[in-house]
Parts: C-alpha cells; sequence; structure tokens
C-alpha cells in the first residue's frame, strides 16, 4: 500500500511538472500548423510568427531571430505598426537573453516609439519592464529599479493584473541585492504561488532560484540546497536548458561557498556542457570566472588563467561591466600569486577604472588589495602605502571586515619596511583585532549554519510524524473497505468463506498491530534524540557566553570546538541506524568535556575501552549511552559537592558487547534518588524496547539494567547495556 501510494504522488508531482512542457511543445505544434495553413499576408500572420519567436527564445535563440524577422518584414509591408512593434520588442528580449545590450537596447527604443505613436501605455509598460531586466543583467541596479517602477506604474493605472507577477519578481531580485532579504522573499513567495497556481514553470523555475539565493546569502546553506535541488527539478522537467544551467551553476556556488570545490567544479563542468546555453553569454562569462576562482585556489594557476582570458574577452564582447571586473581583478591575483607584477599591475589599474566608475565598492577593494599587494612586491612602497590607506578607508566606510583586515596587514608590512616601526606595530595591532573579529563572525556563521541543519532535520522529522500519520489514516481506511467487501463476500460464499475471511482479518490485524508497536517505537525515540539536542545546545551556549563575558579566551576557544564538532557529529549520527564505535565514544566524551565546563560542578570521568575491542571495527546504533551519563550529570550528584566520578566501560565476552556507566552518586534506591519509580520504568522501557527491535534487526541479543551499587557494599548507581552491534571484518 505504502508503495503504491508513493507511486501516485510521484506521478502526480511528475505531470503537475511536465504539463507546461506538454503545452509548450503542443504550443508550438499547432503554431506551427497555423503559420502553414494560413498563407494570407495579414496581421494575422505576423502575430503567429512572434507567437513562435517568443516560444523559440530561451532555448533557440537562431530560429527566434528567424521567425522575428520574417514578421518584422511582413509588417513593415502591410503597414501593420503594432505588429511592428511587437517585433522590436521581441528582439530586445532575444539580444537581452544573449547579452547583447546594446543591439538590445536600440530594439526597445524603436518598440518604444512606435507604441507611444499608437497610444499603446500596455506596450511601452512591457519595454520599460524588459529594460530593467536588462540594466539588472548589466548590474546597474538603481536604473532597473526605476524601470520596473515605471512598468507596474502604468499596470496600476490601466488596472491590468497580467504581467505584474512578473514586474513584483523582478522587483524582488533588486530588494535582494541591496541586501534586504525579507521584502525578497515577501515577494518571491508572492510570485511562486501566483505561478504554482497557473503551473507556469519558467516563472516557478526562477522563483526557486531567487529564494535558493536568499537563503545562500543569509548563510542557510540546508534550505538553499532545497530549493536549488527543486529548480533544477523544475527545468529538467520543463527541458529548459537555460534554467539547467543557472541551476547547475548555482549549486556549484553552494558547494564552492562551503569549501567542497571538486564538487563545485563538477556541478560547473556540466553547466559548462550544455551547448544550447552558448548563446546566453552573460552567463557563461560568470561561469568561467567561477572556474577560474576554482583552479585559483587549487593553485592551478595557468588553467585559471586560461578561463579567466576566456571571460574577459566574452565580457567586452557584451559589454558585460560585472563580470569583465571580477575577471579583471582574478586575473591579477593569478598573476601576482605567479609572482609575474607588472602583468597583474595593468590589469588591477584597468578593473580600479571601471569599478571607480561604475561604483563598484567591493570589486573596487579587490583592486585596491591587488594594487597595493602588487607594489609591495615591486618595492615601491609609497605606491603601496597610498593603495593599502585606500582600500582600509573603503572597508571601513562599507564595513568590509576582510577587506580591513587585509588593508591593516599591508599596512603593517609597509611601515616596517619603511622603519615606521611604531605605526607598523599599530596596524598590526589593529590587523589582529580585525582576524579575532573575523574569527569570530566565521565561527558565529558556523554555528548558525548548524542550527539551520537541525532546524531543517526537525522539519524533516516531522513531516515524517505527518506522512507515518497519513500512513495509518490511510491503511485503516483501505481495511475499512476490505471489511465491507468482504460481508458482502460472506453472503454469497456462505460458512465455509466466512471462516477463511475471519482468518485473514486477525491475521491482518495482527500484522498491522506488530507494525504500529514499531513505528511508535520509532516516533518515541526520534522525540527523545530531538528533545536531548536543543537542551544541550542552550546550556552550553550560556556557559560559553559566560566565558567570553570574563575573558576567558583560550577556554572558551577550546569548548567552542569541542562544541562545534560534538553538534556536527550528532547531526550526522542521527541520520545513520549504525556509527563507527570510536565516533560514539569520541562524541561522548565531547559531551562530558562540555557539561563538565563549570568548576563548581565538575567531576571525574573515565571511558574504558577493553583490549578486545577494535572501536573502529565495531558499529553500533547511536545514542544509546548518553541519556544514561545525562542521568547520572543530573542526578546522582544532586547532594555530593566533591569526589564525584563517572567510570564508563566497554568490554566484549562471550560475543556481547557490554557498556557498563558507573557513578559513586546517591544511588536509585535512595529515598531521594535521581529517578522516580514510575520515570525510571518509562526510560527504561522505551530503551528496552528500542535494544529489543534492534536485537530482532542484528540477530544479537540487546538488553538494559538498572542497579544500585548498594548491593555490592558500594556508593552509587550502575547501568549494564548490552548493546547490538556489527562488525567490519569478515
Amino acid at each position: 500500500m505504502k508503495i503504491s501510494n508513493l507511486f501516485i504522488i510521484l506521478l502526480l508531482l511528475f505531470l503537475s511538472f511536465s504539463t507546461s512542457v506538454l503545452s509548450q511543445n503542443k504550443k508550438i505544434d499547432s503554431l506551427k500548423i497555423e503559420l502553414q495553413n494560413h498563407k494570407e499576408k495579414d496581421t494575422v500572420r505576423v502575430k503567429i510568427l512572434n507567437l513562435l519567436a517568443f516560444n523559440h527564445y530561451r532555448n533557440d535563440p537562431p530560429q527566434s531571430l528567424a521567425y522575428v524577422e520574417e514578421a518584422l518584414k511582413l509588417a513593415d509591408d502591410i503597414k501593420s505598426v503594432k505588429g511592428k512593434a511587437r517585433s522590436f520588442y521581441l528582439k530586445g528580449v532575444i539580444y537581452t537573453e544573449q547579452a547583447n545590450f546594446k543591439v538590445a537596447i536600440d530594439n526597445f527604443e524603436k518598440a518604444i516609439q512606435l507604441y507611444n505613436s499608437l497610444d499603446d501605455l500596455e506596450g511601452i509598460g512591457k519595454c520599460k519592464n524588459a529594460l530593467g531586466v536588462l540594466n539588472y543583467y548589466k548590474g546597474n541596479f538603481k536604473i532597473a529599479l526605476s524601470y520596473y517602477e515605471e512598468a507596474l506604474a502604468i499596470k496600476e493605472e490601466l488596472g491590468i493584473k497580467k504581467g505584474v507577477n512578473g514586474i513584483l519578481y523582478n522587483i524582488g531580485n533588486i530588494y535582494s541585492y541591496m541586501g534586504d532579504y525579507q521584502k525578497a522573499l515577501i515577494n518571491f513567495e508572492k510570485v511562486l504561488s501566483v505561478n504554482r497556481k497557473s503551473n507556469d514553470a519558467h516563472g516557478i523555475l526562477n522563483c526557486l532560484n531567487s529564494i535558493a539565493s536568499v537563503y545562500y546569502e543569509q548563510g542557510n546553506y540546508p534550505l538553499s540546497l532545497k530549493y536549488h535541488n527543486e529548480s533544477l527539478q523544475v527545468a529538467e522537467n520543463a527541458k529548459d536548458s537555460i534554467g539547467i544551467f543557472q541551476s547547475l551553476n548555482n549549486l556549484g556556488n553552494l558547494y564552492r561557498q562551503q569549501n567542497l570545490n571538486d564538487k563545485a567544479l563538477n556541478f560547473y563542468n556540466k553547466a559548462l556542457a550544455i551547448k544550447s546555453a552558448k548563446y546566453n553569454v552573460k552567463n557563461i562569462t560568470a561561469l568561467k570566472n567561477n572556474i577560474s576562482g576554482i583552479y585559483y585556489e587549487k593553485g592551478e594557476f595557468n588553467t585559471a588563467i586560461n578561463y579567466y582570458k576566456e571571460s574577459i574577452a566574452l565580457s567586452r564582447e557584451i559589454d558585460d561591466n560585472v563580470n569583465l571586473s571580477s575577471g579583471l581583478n582574478g586575473l591579477g591575483f593569478t598573476y601576482f600569486e605567479t609572482k609575474k607584477y607588472s602583468k597583474a599591475l595593468s590589469y588591477f589599474k584597468e578593473a580600479y577604472q571601471l569599478n571607480l566608475l561604475n561604483n563598484f565598492p567591493y570589486d573596487l577593494s579587490d583592486s585596491y588589495h591587488g594594487m597595493a599587494d602588487t607594489y609591495y612586491g615591486l618595492k615601491n612602497y609609497n605606491l603601496a602605502l597610498v593603495n593599502a590607506e585606500k582600500l582600509a578607508q573603503l572597508s571601513d566606510k562599507h564595513e568590509f571586515l576582510r577587506h580591513k583586515k587585509n588593508a591593516y596587514y599591508l599596512l603593517s608590512k609597509i611601515y616596517n619596511k619603511t622603519g615606521k616601526y611604531k605605526k607598523a606595530f599599530e596596524s598590526h595591532q589593529q590587523f589582529k583585532i580585525l582576524n579575532d573579529s573575523l574569527f569570530n563572525k566565521e565561527n558565529v556563521e558556523k554555528i548558525a549554519q548548524l542550527e539551520y541543519e537541525y532546524k531543517y532535520k526537525q522539519a524533516i522529522d516531522s513531516a515524517s510524524i505527518r506522512e507515518l500519520k497519513l500512513t495509518k489514516t490511510v491503511k485503516a481506511t483501505s481495511q475499512d473497505l476490505e471489511k465491507s467487501q468482504r460481508n458482502l463476500l460472506l453472503g454469497v460464499i456462505g460458512f465455509l468463506a466466512m471462516i477463511l475471511i475471519l482468518g485473514t482479518i486477525i491475521f491482518f490485524l495482527k500484522l498491522r498491530n506488530e507494525k504500529s508497536k514499531t513505528q511508535n517505537i520509532a516516533i518515541e525515540q526520534k522525540l527523545l534524540r530531538s528533545q536531548m539536542t536543543p537542551h544541550f545546545i542552550f546550556n552550553s551556549l550560556s556557559v560559553l557566553q559566560g566565558m567570553i563575558l570574563n575573558n576567558e579566551d583560550k577556554k572558551s576557544m577550546f569548548y567552542l570546538s569541542k562544541f562545534s564538532k560534538l553538534l556536527r557529529i550528532t547531526l550526522e549520527n542521527s541520520r545513520d541506524k549504525l556509527v563507527p564505535l570510536h565516533q560514539e565514544l569520541e562524541a561522548v566524551n565531547n559531551y562530558l568535556e562540555l557539561q563538565n565546563l563549570e568548576e563548581s560542578q565538575s567531576y571525574e570521568y573515565t571511558i574504558l575501552v577493553d583490549d578486545l575491542i577494535d572501536a573502529t571495527l565495531f558499529k553500533i546504533p547511536p545514542m544509546l549511552i548518553q541519556p544514561f551519563i545525562e542521568n547520572a550529570i543530573e542526578h546522582a550528584f544532586k547532594n555530593q559537592k566533591a569526589n564525584r566520578k563517572i567510570d564508563i566501560q566497554l568490554k566484549y565476552s562471550n560475543n556481547e558487547l557490554i557498556c557498563t556507566i558507573t557513578d559513586n552518586g546517591i544511588g536509585i534506591d535512595t529515598k531521594n534518588g535521581f529517578k522516580k519509580k514510575d520515570k525510571k520504568s518509562l526510560a527504561t522501557t522505551i530503551t528496552s524496547e528500542r535494544l529489543k527491535m534492534l536485537s530482532k534487526d542484528f540477530n544479537i541479543k540487546g538488553a538494559v539494567s538498572i542497579e544500585d551499587r548498594q548491593k555490592y557494599n558500594k556508593q552509587g548507581t550502575i547501568v549494564t547495556l548490552i548493546i547490538p552491534y556489527k562488525t567490519d571484518n569478515v
């Protein structure tokens, strides 16, 4: 039943995404037949040609241009001003997609002139919106926004709802660039909802990419990855080569940001292999810059230089200042690394002029940095100082922390070389402060990313639970239907058939009951695991905050490292049914160290592993040991301020992996012990049920027992776990 339901859901998804593709292909075929049948040279034929041009402009620009040129000639012959204006508008759109901006602007202006002669405000509005897109592509964001606002005002004046969606999407992109992510997401989500209702594959694709980009800028990589993967699926179903190209490039950028360069390069190369994407030159220039950056970071400078040169040549060809600036700076830094200072300087200077002219502050900072570095390499310390000071001023103005750090590092080197040792010392002190700030900022971002990953996993777990409940409901409904059918058969078949049906019902009820028990145990375990992590995170962060406020730098950095590592292991382990024993013990050790943060609450602990156990070969279920350690820490030493001990020991005997957790606290049978009887029973029951289920899976014994050490004339509690396991050795 579950498999068939899943198949139906996937089929519906496929049909919803592919409907637009089929309808577009049918539309193109229908238009071709209509064109073939309509021989009259009139406005109807002009309209058909323009429609064919529009339906080909993304994936087959040469064919699109052929249709639009034919439409333009016919419109001119029959004096159809509106048809001619539409043709010029479409030519502008086609050349914009190919990043031939000069020709595109010329065609848009011709279209606006003709629409003005007709007093056609709707046509003018379309051209204004298209000019906004063109300027957005060029990096002229303020100009782009003004065009979008003009187009939107025309729509509102005419009371036209059609096309408003596209303009709102374009304005969302501007908000995203300006860093107003909340407004951008509001626009994108609103547009995405409309596009889903109308089944507009192209609109859905654009919105998914833009939402993914916003989450990327915020450092929320799991959500960004989710939306980029969805956009790639939509593009592939729609057979939209440009959409596939953009999604692959975006996925490459996402992995590159996480320093997964080989994975990023794989996506970049897949994008580069799409032949039909060659018509969109702007995308190709951006992609080649990205690939160049990968090879630069890998130290393969000759390959990086080749890609940068290709990107620069294409950027010059289409007058793309954004990618040209990035390419020039990148090539300058590459030549600097190979100590070809003269070449490096020439590219930095050209990039500087371009960035100054177009007011690109971030790229301008790169140019100042490159020139300062290069002049220092040439031992021209005066010019190196001038550029380093400009870098410091610009980065301070725009709060570019990394550039500011680089500026003061350069200043300290230059002052040292010129004998200004006091200034060198002051600059180096400033560099250290900025370096520490940057380090702390990066660590905060990493913790934020871990939090995003955790929340994303929680959402997936919640969705799994909802799916499980839905499956149960479907099963119950299906079984009710089966019962009704059986009751009908009882009247026809008679007494013998009734006995057979009753036997079948009893069998299925037992099977369903067993499945329900297993599913409930799995849910309880998921909830138990998900509750531990937030409690632990917030306590640890609170203590770490106290250390930072008390200026305990070394201690706080040591435990921040332990905390990050434990959180990463916990999130990774929670995805797997089995984890290596050494990895689980490492998580336990980190957990114990973090729980031992406060000196007033400190305790001694040991983790001993039998010599017969190779921790790299044994694999065990995650999160079995830690809950009992947490109980000991939280409750065993309630009234005991000193001499606190927790000992964890793993032994291998008679093919059993045995873990004992021993403390010298007040003991489980003590009147004021750390667990009430009913609570103890619940914790033991959940663990026992899980171990029972795991024992069946592994065909190895699993059990848990809790005893007071008083029976052995000692103080405290001992927990004995017999852990089901698997080994890698055959």
